[in-house]
């Protein structure tokens, strides 16, 4: 099936759907870009990406599409021209194109921001069996760029992470500086204590994850116990379990760190009902 698109303004199926070579999305990664799921036909955590989108683009200087305020509208639209019941819908922004390559911007009055939407379907993406088998994840040196807290379509490194942990059996990759965790490849990470949740506090330093804040905003509610502080990778290690969060994931436990099973090696009663918790409420405020 050719999935119908979106870009700068158009609908269209996937096969006629172009962007110029001269794009700075292309040719500098000069671009932001946001993930949004569908769950039962519905978008998840819309207003939450909406305003992290809005932050980006303020935090590099680049202007919002002219289509902004359409955005939910556009959203739904792909949703049901592709059919979408569960899923994602990407979204990319970039400073567009001004006809050539120049590292300086270019004016905002005669080049418009690029806009690209796609869905994905992922049928099953609430009752994925790495929720109930748990993910083996690998450290890894940390060497992105500081600005991590903006969205931005430089995901080499993260990709080259993913690869990693591929090569060596495992599903992904958590990142280490200074000694301590920054945060998965694609993903917020955390461990747990003795019934404590800990993560890393909001800083340039990671992604302020929409799902991230979500999650702990829930386990709050549920009288959960939360602490915001740097961990190191062996205090992991010795955790009583751990988990990743994501738009993509939602929650989804982790096992083993670099080889080292946590507990019993399966998942932790935290992560799984933080999971529970976190489906049950986001279907109730979907839109």
């Amino acid at each position: 099936m050719t999935r119908t698109v979106y870009v700068n303004g158009q609908y269209m199926p996937e096969t006629e759907a172009t962007v110029s070579i001269f794009d700075r999305g292309f040719l500098m990664a000069d671009g932001v870009y946001e993930v949004t799921s569908v769950l039962d036909g519905k978008l998840l955590d819309f207003d939450g990406h909406l305003a992290r989108l809005e932050r980006s683009l303020a935090e590099l200087d680049m202007d919002k599409p002219d289509q902004f305020d359409d955005l939910l509208e556009i959203h739904r639209e792909l949703v049901r021209l592709n059919d979408i019941d569960e899923g994602m819908i990407y979204l990319q922004v970039t400073r567009g194109s001004s006809g050539d390559r120049d590292f300086v911007f270019p004016d905002t009055q005669t080049t418009r921001p690029t806009l690209v939407l796609f869905t994905q379907s992922k049928p099953g993406l609430a009752d994925s069996p790495a929720a109930k088998t748990g993910i083996k994840v690998i450290s890894i040196e940390d060497i992105r760029w500081g600005r991590r807290d903006i969205k931005t379509v430089q995901l080499l490194y993260p990709s080259m992470g993913k690869m990693m942990a591929k090569k060596a059996g495992a599903d992904d990759a958590w990142m280490i500086e200074d000694g301590h965790v920054t945060e998965g490849t694609s993903n917020n990470a955390y461990i747990v204590k003795g019934g404590k949740i800990i993560t890393r506090q909001l800083s340039n330093d990671i992604l302020h994850g929409i799902t991230r804040a979500a999650v702990l905003r829930f386990a709050r509610e549920a009288q959960m116990e939360v602490e915001e502080r740097p961990f190191t990778i062996d205090e992991a290690k010795e955790a009583d379990e751990a988990f990743i969060t994501s738009a993509s994931t939602f929650v989804f436990p982790v096992v083993e760190i670099d080889g080292t099973k946590l507990g019993e090696g399966t998942p932790g009663p935290v992560a799984r009902r933080l999971r529970e918790i976190y489906l049950d409420e986001s279907r109730k405020s979907a839109i």
